[in-house]
């Protein structure tokens, strides 16, 4: 429970984060976001162009709207552990998003160092919120779905090609500059993105042990298969069980806490960036 509260809580933090980086550094120099957000930011500059401008900035409201059908998608085929979380990172940029104020001049003149200072600071929050098993939303809860149900599924391609349609529309619409510059954002909140949430990082762990009761709790507390077979000590010749599991690197504290419940002597080997192919559950 605490693990769990801990997780919401920066949830929140890292969507405040990013709605802080977007209203203080991307919307004051008329820049579009990628993805969902980029989108409703786009329907909200075409219905102020119709309607006025309003008071308050309405892209996080559109953006929770476009949402709504795929918090369903997630409950329904993904697990309502995510979509729980999904909806409180959604929610809180929404509320962050709307009353964050603006600066009506921004806060550094210069384009280009606001597209670097905007990308840092949304990319840090996003990846904040992807490290507690969270999500913005939008492209994410496509990413895991497809993931899912399509094997060589990549999620770089779908954000590219929407990113992509994006930024075309940019162009139409308003100014090639504007969607040159959005796309250099984008660029710098990837990158960080990409060193702030480590979780595509696999991870294959050799566990040393005589307590069989590892594997029962990784698969119920991780969700994670094991297997196992018994080995013999070169020099002790006592019995042993050698466990092979392979996880997300963000996983790794989990497993190294049940280790140390139930067995603070295991002899543990981890090996980084692995190729895995086969039944492996890929998680945000």
């Amino acid at each position: 429970m605490k693990q769990e509260i801990k997780r919401y809580f920066f949830i929140v933090v890292g969507s405040f984060i990013f709605a802080l980086g977007i209203n203080l550094f991307v919307v004051p120099m008329q820049l579009y976001s990628s993805g969902v957000l980029g989108i409703a930011q786009i329907i909200r500059t075409i219905i102020e162009q119709v309607i006025g401008k309003s008071t308050i900035d309405i892209s996080g409201i559109i953006n929770f709207l476009i949402n709504i059908p795929l918090f369903m998608l997630a409950y329904r085929t993904i697990s309502k552990r995510f979509f729980v979380r999904t909806l409180l990172s959604v929610i809180s940029q929404t509320v962050f998003l709307t009353f964050i104020m603006i600066p009506t001049t921004p806060l550094v003149d210069d384009i280009l160092t606001n597209c670097i200072i905007g990308g840092i600071v949304t990319g840090f929050g996003i990846g904040l919120t992807l490290r507690c098993s969270g999500s913005g939303g939008g492209l994410d809860i496509l990413g895991v779905y497809f993931t899912k149900k399509l094997p060589h599924f990549s999620v770089g391609k779908l954000s590219l090609g929407i990113n992509l349609v994006i930024y075309m529309i940019c162009d139409f619409l308003f100014h090639i500059e504007i969607a040159i510059y959005s796309a250099i954002y984008t660029t710098c909140f990837t990158l960080v993105l990409d060193k702030t949430h480590y979780q595509n990082i696999n991870v294959t762990c050799v566990i040393f042990t005589k307590h069989l009761e590892i594997q029962d709790k990784v698969l119920l507390e991780m969700g994670r298969g094991m297997t196992f077979w018994q080995g013999k000590g070169a020099y002790t010749k006592d019995d042993t069980y050698v466990m092979v599991t392979v996880i997300s690197k963000y996983e790794v504290n989990h497993l190294k806490h049940i280790l140390k419940e139930i067995d603070s002597q295991a002899f543990t080997l981890f090996f980084e960036g692995m190729s895995v192919d086969g039944h492996f559950e890929k998680r945000l």
